[in-house]
């Protein structure tokens, strides 16, 4: 066997047993220690990119192949190859043909009043994920300074509706609020595909930054999350906002803030220097948040315990459980509570599903507003910062239960 062929022959059985690995660790990722930050971003590629993985791992077997990676080595790694992309190939079924509702079941609702004209999310962005980035259909202002706190400058993203003038009345606006563990984090690359859609329907969308520890700490975090709602609201005229329509959403510690600022409007802790200030909102669609931060029924992974005793509190919850109470959305829960939409992926490896479950349903229990939940079949943890196929039946439903949010809201002002 020559050197090329030797070469050839353990890149193929490497390539095997990496695309076999992908798929093992998709069905069983890990949960504890520090292997997560390697074994969650390697699951979420294999079920949520399947297709894309399988892709290039198919394009690199043949040029194996083809310069002579054909020999005891090389067909183990073909085997191994087989193995993994038969599991990729069932995670691309499973997420091209699942479902994805609310329960219980959204009305249907008509399009109008400015909440969308029916444009369908382009399939093509799901071949093509970084398309979002790039839509032609639809206009953004960025770096707008709305809060600062000495030299550091708080900036939110503003994404809206290229054609047309705001309708009489005002546009619809949501604001985002990006995960990362309250430690790290951007508004520049989560939420894309949801906001991006939502702007060519008609919306206005701002994706905002927020203090984060472990330089800054609670409750620095939801303080920033009020102050934009409060900018929002004060700048809607410049931007064809009805200042009585603002929503929120978020994903991970972006879940947790958005629930807990649109459970919590007008509360003095929160809000610092600017207590009268109006930072309530008409709905709220948390994806894959924490909401019981003192973790009552012990459903967190040990790594979120840890981070926000450690980082974002700096206190034990055993000592300070008070603080922890007041700073988690189930336990904020009221009969006043706006519209909710929870979202949760039934296979996330870093907030277990019964976190999103158990919020639904104490939502539906205690509150007068419709609170609906969905659970995605398969979805991992951030399952949603790329068009996958099941981005965008989520972003459909998303789309369903704000559209009649605003219609409602429509009906009220027209009453």
């Amino acid at each position: 066997m020559s050197g090329l062929e030797l070469f050839t022959s353990l890149a193929l059985l490497m390539t095997g047993a990496a695309i076999l690995a992908l798929a093992v660790n998709a069905l069983w990722p890990r949960t504890s220690g520090r292997s997560v930050i390697v074994s969650w971003p390697a699951a979420w590629l294999a079920i949520e990119l399947p297709v894309h993985v399988l892709l290039g791992g198919t394009i690199a077997v043949i040029v194996l192949v083809a310069v002579g990676g054909i020999h005891p080595l090389g067909m183990a790694g073909l085997v191994l190859f087989g193995a993994g992309a038969a599991f990729l190939a069932r995670f691309a079924f499973l997420a091209r043909t699942a479902a994805i509702t609310a329960e219980p079941p959204l009305p249907e609702v008509a399009r109008g009043h400015g909440s969308g004209d029916g444009r369908a999310y382009p399939g093509s962005h799901v071949l093509l994920p970084w398309l979002p980035w790039r839509r032609r259909d639809i206009k953004r202002i960025n770096n707008v300074v709305y809060s600062r706190h000495g030299n550091l400058a708080l900036k939110l993203d503003i994404t809206l509706p290229r054609d047309g003038e705001a309708p009489p009345g005002g546009r619809p606006a949501i604001i985002q609020v990006h995960g990362g563990g309250w430690t790290v984090g951007t508004r520049k690359d989560q939420a894309i595909p949801l906001l991006t859609h939502l702007a060519a329907n008609g919306w206005v969308g701002f994706n905002i930054d927020y203090r984060l520890s472990p330089r800054s700490r609670w409750p620095d975090h939801i303080v920033d999350v009020k102050q934009a709602i409060a900018w929002v609201r004060e700048h809607a005229s410049e931007y064809g906002i009805d200042p009585g329509f603002i929503t929120i959403t978020g994903g991970s510690a972006g879940g947790h803030l958005c629930a807990l600022a649109a459970l919590t409007p007008g509360d003095p802790r929160f809000q610092p220097g600017f207590e009268d200030a109006d930072t309530s909102v008409a709905a709220c669609v948390p994806f894959y948040g924490v909401y019981d931060l003192l973790d009552e029924d012990r459903h967190h992974f040990r790594p979120i315990g840890s981070l926000l005793q450690r980082n974002v509190f700096r206190a034990r919850r055993k000592q300070q459980p008070d603080l922890f109470r007041a700073a988690s959305p189930l336990h904020r829960i009221t009969a006043d509570a706006p519209p909710f939409l929870v979202i949760h992926g039934d296979r996330d490896s870093l907030v277990t599903v019964e976190e999103g479950r158990g919020f639904a349903r104490m939502l539906r229990e205690k509150s007068r507003e419709p609170a609906y939940y969905v659970e995605v079949r398969g979805g991992q943890h951030s399952f949603d910062v790329l068009p996958s196929w099941r981005t965008v039946r989520a972003l459909a439903v998303v789309e369903q239960f704000l559209r009649g949010s605003w219609e409602e809201h429509r009906r009220r002002q027209d009453r």
